[in-house]
């Protein structure tokens, strides 16, 4: 096949161009919403997903004494992959859902790889939820990990069916290609050394001292530049991590299934699914359970999802504020990757304490999740809407240009990320 022509498991001049040609361009998301009516239940199974225990997400009476007067989704529930979000689309823009079949990138490794998420009101149980996606950027980006790489970057805007707008996230999937990856192996000397029952118990008493901050407010005048957040323990990460994380957060874009709902899926996007040693047709997913398909992406074993981290990273942001602030922005990058039998702190400090728009006082947090090599997998930062004795309690922000409809916030969230390199 000609140079610069679409090819599985390359990425080409020709890929890349067709990819970009649908920026803009609302689309269906693949896989139906994990939550259509998210209730009470939902918030809890959402929150103990990730290992979040607080009240405020897991006990309706204890969330009706707070500020908010009623249980509330974790901030993990709005955006976050397919967790929640009915399509709302145009006919017009039904009409062009054509253009946009199939990978341009097909078969081209996709890890996820950054993600930005701001929230503008809590969402309330029994609610139906609309939601509306574009591609807002392609980028190349060469990679040390697979030779070519490609920042992939997906927008999403959030909204009840009673008209209130939730909340934004850009996300980043990185393309690599899988031979490369294999033929550079840049992982392949990551040891993961057995923990001893010394070590299991310094984390055990470490798990025994968190509890999140919950009722009592976290003033804004009472905090300073530099104070520590965290640390938060999580691991050693296992599958049966992974298994109650998917219990929680469903299967995620591809809409993996068993039995004869895999079959269906098969059909839709047989791409996706490989052969076994006994074989037996597989999803690609399985590299996050199945070591020996993990070692044919590139790594000595099986990891985790990003998402899990960024989860990780909302936590330890809720147990820090208390019940009473609001986690209004966040921007977490997943660097390394976290395997089975690593160990992640989440932790960081206080880096900026200002009057944001409005004169909502808040500040600035610089996050990190660090393994027990010592290595930074995730650098992050948030931004914190806090109470004040002197301005009050927290005034929840503003969707971006004032919007007010689904459509229009949708538009200003795409215009922010077409404004900035």
């Amino acid at each position: 096949m000609a140079s610069g022509s679409v090819v599985s498991g390359r990425i080409t001049d020709e890929g890349v161009a067709l990819l970009r040609s649908r920026i803009g361009v609302p689309q269906l998301y693949p896989a139906p919403p994990h939550y259509r009516r998210p209730g009470e239940d939902a918030f809890r199974h959402v929150a103990r997903s990730y290992g979040d225990d607080n009240p405020l997400y897991c006990d309706p009476a204890y969330a009706e004494t707070t500020r908010w007067k009623a249980a509330i989704a974790p901030p993990a529930l709005v955006g976050g992959d397919s967790l929640i979000g009915e399509d709302a689309l145009t006919d017009a823009e039904l009409a062009r859902q054509d253009e946009l079949k199939g990978d341009p990138l097909r078969g081209v490794h996709a890890f996820y790889a950054a993600s930005e998420r701001e929230w503008w009101a809590p969402l309330t149980a029994g609610q139906r939820v609309r939601r509306r996606t574009a591609l807002v950027g392609v980028k190349d980006r060469p990679s040390e990990f697979g030779g070519r790489g490609v920042q992939e970057w997906t927008a999403q805007a959030f909204q009840t069916e009673t008209g209130t707008l939730l909340g934004a996230q850009y996300r980043m999937m990185y393309r690599t290609e899988r031979e490369k990856a294999r033929e550079r192996r840049k992982y392949a000397e990551v040891a993961i050394e057995p923990w001893t029952e010394e070590r299991i118990a310094e984390l055990d008493a470490q798990y025994a001292t968190e509890k999140p901050r919950g009722a009592e407010p976290r003033y804004w005048e009472d905090v300073r530049i530099g104070d520590p957040v965290g640390p938060l323990v999580k691991g050693p990460l296992t599958v049966t991590d992974m298994v109650c994380w998917h219990v929680g957060m469903g299967m995620g874009m591809y809409d993996v299934a068993p039995l004869r709902l895999a079959y269906r899926n098969r059909q839709r996007i047989p791409r996706f699914y490989h052969r076994d040693e006994l074989g037996v047709p597989d999803a690609m997913q399985r590299v996050h359970w199945d070591p020996s398909y993990a070692r044919k992406s590139g790594n000595p074993t099986t990891f985790d999802y990003g998402r899990m981290r960024e989860t990780w990273i909302i936590h330890a942001c809720t147990d820090w504020m208390g019940d009473a602030a609001w986690l209004w922005r966040m921007r977490v990058e997943f660097r390394k990757f976290n395997y089975v039998g690593d160990v992640q702190w989440v932790e960081g400090e206080v880096v900026s304490k200002f009057l944001a728009e409005g004169g909502r006082p808040a500040v600035d947090l610089e996050l990190r999740t660090r393994n027990q090599r010592g290595e930074v997998t995730s650098p992050a930062s948030a931004t914190i809407l806090l109470p004040s004795r002197e301005h009050g309690p927290v005034t929840l922000p503003e969707p971006p240009g004032a919007a007010t409809g689904l459509e229009s916030a949708f538009t200003a969230v795409i215009d922010r990320f077409e404004g900035r390199d």
